[in-house]
């Protein structure tokens, strides 16, 4: 079957023959035809699939044959993705596979200029990929509006709810048009996505292209016992044992990735971290020096278990075994793309013994496990000797447990407001009241002229009266 049999036009298939492919994967085969035909559609596939083609194709062709301006803030497609990198990855891709169907792509996410996203919408735009909260930012700003939209896509749907983002996506779905397209996309489809979709979609087709939470086949897993203060020895001889193209290396906390860099740095190893707390030109760097190989070694969050698409990825390292199982499928689906094959490997320490359950009952398959290699403590110890004499003691790990089981906390330093300052400067005070919302004395004062009793105005609303009682003399303004 070829992309001409779906009922793609020539200007996608002379653009899909660009980028090289010629024949349809499941996913692509089964969902085109549906998306094509307006309906609604709830598509579940394993990642490295074409999720993003089965959706971005037959939507570019429903546009250009309903053609139509779009007019300035608006968009016609909006693809809603769980991460940054996620996002400007599916708009690579939509750039592609539109380049002869004259579509325009933009993107809007965080940790970009929040100016440059208002000038990229200001003329409009056909296909927009957004993370929610810097959309939901632009919409309340005014430059953006989804009055216009005609399709709504969700990709890592599943994701979406794990992150946290069920009332963003409820925002945004209640300022999208009643009479639209909407497409949900996800590797997994757990209870409470499918109760999600129910909300959201109108009658869809379904298409399940392998049962939701199934590990690829492709990849060879293992999972390893071992001490948590000897995961960083394992790790140390597997990359310098194992013939290792692109490894990538899953932790579950931000402060755990920056300790594993650390540490491989000690032992000659170059490596890159990638996660939230990284500002997006830091994340970009180190994906373009992981994608080039000049840093063959990426230690991530899950954060980017959805948003790296590296061809070439030999080994996935489970340095930490995620808590939620689901993340356990999308972090292995990071090898074995495009048809090749990979390895994923899994450390194990006791107290994660009841994660490795959780991924075996959700995965309905018992990971293989491999043993410490030979002499593994002389090893051990002499990897850590070699790193301490290179970089000094090694740094502690942060203790992941819950806040109540770790003691109380130390008391914050605190200042205490000086309301003579509040009644000073005025304006800037009530900006404070109006962005913190703090209750009590820095909240309000004498308001320096029209702005100042204006931003007051809001501040008195949403943090409590303060001092001055910044509410009632803002009201006024109307601002």
């Amino acid at each position: 079957m070829s992309f001409s049999d779906l009922g793609l036009a020539e200007p996608l298939v002379r653009a899909l023959e660009a980028k090289g492919y010629t024949t349809p994967t499941p996913i692509q085969a089964q969902a085109i035809p549906t998306v094509l035909e307006g309906g609604d559609l709830l598509g579940i596939a394993q990642t490295g699939t074409g999720k993003t083609a089965a959706f971005v194709l037959p939507s570019i062709q429903r546009m250009v044959a309903n053609a139509k301006r779009v007019l300035p803030t608006h968009c016609r497609m909006l693809v809603l993705a769980p991460t940054r990198e996620l996002a400007s990855q599916i708009a690579d891709n939509a750039r592609g596979y539109g380049q002869f169907s004259k579509m325009s792509v933009t993107t809007v996410f965080g940790g970009t200029s929040i100016n440059k996203n208002r000038q990229d919408m200001s003329r409009g735009v056909d296909i927009l990929v957004a993370t929610p909260g810097r959309l939901i930012d632009l919409v309340e700003q005014g430059f953006v509006n989804l009055s216009m939209i005609e399709i709504l896509v969700l990709d890592e749907a599943d994701q979406m709810l794990d992150l946290g983002f069920i009332h963003a996506l409820k925002k945004i779905v209640r300022m999208v048009p009643r009479k639209r397209q909407t497409l949900f996309f996800s590797a997994t489809m757990p209870a409470s996505i499918r109760e999600l979709a129910s909300q959201f979609l109108n009658d869809p087709a379904t298409v399940s292209v392998k049962p939701a939470s199934t590990t690829a086949e492709r990849v060879d897993q293992s999972v390893t016992f071992v001490n948590q203060q000897e995961k960083q020895a394992l790790l140390t001889l597997l990359l310098q044992e194992e013939e290792i193209d692109r490894a990538l290396v899953f932790t579950r906390t931000k402060h755990g990735a920056d300790r594993v860099v650390k540490l491989l740095a000690g032992n000659g190893i170059a490596a890159n971290a990638i996660h939230g707390n990284k500002s997006q030109p830091q994340r970009e760097r180190a994906l373009a020096a992981f994608k080039s190989g000049d840093v063959p070694i990426l230690v991530a969050t899950d954060i980017a278990a959805r948003g790296i698409d590296v061809s070439g990825v030999s080994h996935v390292v489970n340095f930490e075994l995620p808590n939620v199982p689901e993340q356990y499928v999308h972090r292995i689906g990071r090898t074995a793309r495009a048809g090749a094959s990979g390895i994923a490997v899994a450390f194990c320490a006791d107290d994660e013994r009841p994660y490795l359950k959780d991924i075996e009952r959700t995965t309905r398959q018992k990971i293989a496990v491999t043993p410490l290699p030979d002499d593994f403590q002389n090893k051990a110890a002499k990897i850590k000797s070699a790193r301490v004499a290179a970089v000094g003691a090694d740094p502690a790990p942060r203790e992941d447990r819950p806040r109540q089981q770790r003691g109380p906390m130390k008391p914050r330093a605190t200042h205490a407001p000086s309301h003579t300052g509040a009644a000073n400067t005025g304006g800037r005070n009530y900006a404070n009241a109006s962005r913190g919302g703090r209750p009590g004395g820095q909240g309000g004062g004498q308001g320096g002229g029209a702005r100042g009793p204006a931003r007051g105005g809001q501040g008195g609303g949403r943090g409590g009266a303060g001092r001055g009682g910044g509410g009632r003399s803002g009201a006024p303004s109307g601002r």
